[in-house]
């Protein structure tokens, strides 16, 4: 790709509420404990928000640190994509709010829904636009407050997620750094692997569905386990192959943090070295679409990435989709 007609990132933060969930609290919940928690997700602490925040409170926060790390103002930005399926309200968009929270007036500003991946599919929107010339800069940010939709007495989900939000600020690429490929897909043969059935023009929002909990995620986790290895490992090759660049060429993978067990078993299909492998999961839980952006930013400020890195980010959620992108910095 020519160098002029590259996006490159500008900018990154996050947003972590302050309030931890350890898995000793929810032995206290649910039926479940420390040990059979870790050993299934490699999950120790997730940080959740209080109740009543929203999520446009975390993603103006994350994206306020990406534009100061830019050094833009907020009026600098031509466009807000947030990426997220737990949005404060079913309409108007969430990165409206977060446009107003900014004080961002000059930036258009929408949601966009793909579940886990939907940071990487924003990227690579962001790119095409910046590259087609119709913006300069723009706000790409992965929000989530996953505790709002979760069951609380269902062990198997409610120990594995957790709330955050994360941010990039994109911009015409200088020198040799930028976006260097990317690729996204989806199948929506498997969407019954995955979802939330409420609360949508299928099951709207009555006492009944409530009741029936039909606002909150079912998963089936092996299958959901076994495909998320596959299609990452697929949409990795696919990316790196368009960037004329092999796996041991990449400093750094970051992958989605879903689980420990599905990025360890996504290591062995690539063959990372434990150096490239970047995990916060233990820490975090799944934050879904924020969790790549939050990973990013947090190795990028503790020095494990620097100027001139290549890094991969490969992401897999709901749908099915996926996505992933090589980045030089």
């Amino acid at each position: 790709m020519d160098n002029s007609k590259r996006a490159m990132i500008l900018g990154t933060g996050r947003a972590i509420p302050e309030k931890i969930l350890t898995n000793a609290d929810l032995e206290k919940m649910v039926d479940t404990t420390d040990a059979w928690i870790v050993e299934r997700s490699g999950i120790r602490t997730r940080h959740i928000v209080e109740p009543g925040t929203p999520l446009s409170s975390l993603a103006a926060e994350a994206g306020r640190k990406a534009l100061e790390d830019a050094g833009l103002a907020a009026k600098d930005v031509d466009l807000i994509i947030l990426g997220t399926v737990t949005g404060d309200m079913k309409f108007p968009a969430t990165a409206c709010f977060v446009q107003t929270l900014l004080g961002a007036g000059n930036a258009a500003a929408f949601d966009l829904s793909a579940a886990c991946s939907g940071f990487v599919y924003g990227l690579q929107l962001a790119q095409s636009l910046i590259q087609s010339g119709v913006h300069k800069h723009i706000l790409v940010i992965g929000g989530e407050v996953l505790t709002s939709m979760v069951n609380w007495e269902d062990r198997n989900t409610c120990v594995l997620f957790g709330d955050g939000a994360g941010a990039v600020v994109l911009g015409p690429a200088r020198e040799q750094r930028g976006i260097l490929a990317t690729d996204i897909g989806a199948d929506g043969n498997f969407s019954g692997l995955l979802y939330n059935p409420g609360c949508g023009s299928l099951n709207p929002p009555t006492i009944e569905n409530v009741q029936e909990k039909l606002h909150t995620m079912r998963m089936e986790g092996r299958e959901v386990f076994r495909h998320a290895v596959l299609c990452m490992t697929r949409t990795m090759k696919k990316a790196l192959k368009r960037a004329g660049l092999s796996i041991e060429d990449l400093d750094l993978v970051i992958s989605h943090q879903a689980n420990l067990r599905i990025i360890e078993a996504l290591g062995k299909r690539l063959n990372l070295t434990e150096a490239q492998t970047y995990i916060n999961v233990d820490r975090y839980g799944n934050t879904s679409a924020a969790s790549i952006p939050i990973a990013l930013d947090e190795a990028r400020r503790n020095g494990q990435l620097k100027q001139g890195d290549l890094v991969g980010l490969v992401t897999f959620g709901a749908g099915f989709t996926w996505g992933s992108s090589i980045i030089r910095l």
